[in-house]
């Protein structure tokens, strides 16, 4: 059994694409984090990864910055570096084929609406609990640029950076003091040779 090396971690299939929405807007992730709509359908910064996460539940990162799109508890719109469950979005259907995404985490309260992803008619992003499902702001068509192969998102892989960012951290410092040693016998090695010439 010990010979046997461990299983390779599942690989996940997804796409990398556009989401084009009804109002002509495509979504869009500035490398600052920054979300929102764009009318530049070649622009680099409209690409993103849809990474299944679950039963019709995606994570969605855009390509160039590197970062989670999320929402949070109070229907905010927003980036981050690491996967949590306010990335998760569950990918729907809606009528004449547009896909609508909500958060898995939020909704009204009292109703039990979702709250949805949004883009209104200037290109700016809603408030999750602000949009409709029936309403234009949420519809995408999703426009597939290839499929890829990702590592399913989860926190030990953040553990694992920051473990590698400490030992980093730490070589650095031990590279300072064994610098700093080096330096110091040099200096010695000249006080010596000084106290030398002065004895001759």
């Amino acid at each position: 059994m010990e010979g046997k090396d461990k299983a390779p971690r599942e690989q996940l299939k997804g796409i990398v694409t556009r989401l084009l929405g009804e109002h002509g807007f495509y979504l869009q992730m500035q490398p600052d984090g920054t979300v929102g709509g764009s009318k530049d359908e070649n622009s680099d910064f409209t690409l993103f990864n849809l990474i299944p996460v679950g039963l019709r539940v995606v994570a969605m990162q855009g390509v160039k910055a590197a970062l989670y799109l999320a929402m949070n508890g109070e229907g905010y719109l927003y980036t981050s570096d690491i996967f949590t469950a306010e990335c998760k979005f569950k990918e729907s259907v809606f009528e004449n084929y547009y896909v609508i995404y909500s958060s898995t985490l939020y909704r009204q309260h009292e109703s039990g609406r979702a709250w949805f992803l949004g883009i209104n008619k200037d290109g700016g992003i809603m408030k999750g609990n602000r949009v409709k499902k029936t309403k234009p702001s949420s519809h995408f068509v999703p426009r597939p640029i290839e499929v890829c192969m990702y590592k399913e998102p989860s926190l030990h892989e953040i553990e694992g950076r920051l473990k590698d960012s400490e030992l980093n951290m730490e070589e650095g410092e031990k590279g300072g003091e064994e610098e700093d040693g080096e330096k110091g016998g040099q200096q010695d090695l000249q006080q010596v040779d000084t106290t030398r010439q002065e004895a001759s």
